[in-house]
């Protein structure tokens, strides 16, 4: 249950990533706006979206929570 509504934290923090942000990616990094299936333009759209987690992450202060993720994910081995 706990980490079922952690997935649904961070699905729904990652719906920051609006349509016209994702063009402005693959225009840039792929071979237009509508690129959406480029490996340039896939690396550039989770590179970007793993920079914005990395900065929502930096902010967690719950170790509880923290170990619990990456224990339900099979992290850190």
């Amino acid at each position: 249950m706990l980490f079922d509504k952690q997935v649904q934290h961070i699905t729904h923090n990652i719906m920051y990533l609006d349509s016209a942000k994702k063009e402005e990616i693959f225009e840039k990094f792929g071979q237009g706006k509508q690129d959406t299936g480029s490996a340039e333009s896939q690396i550039a759209l989770f590179t970007h979206r793993i920079a914005h987690l990395t900065e929502h992450m930096k902010q967690a202060r719950d170790i509880t929570r923290y170990r619990a993720i990456v224990k339900a994910l099979g992290l850190r081995k």
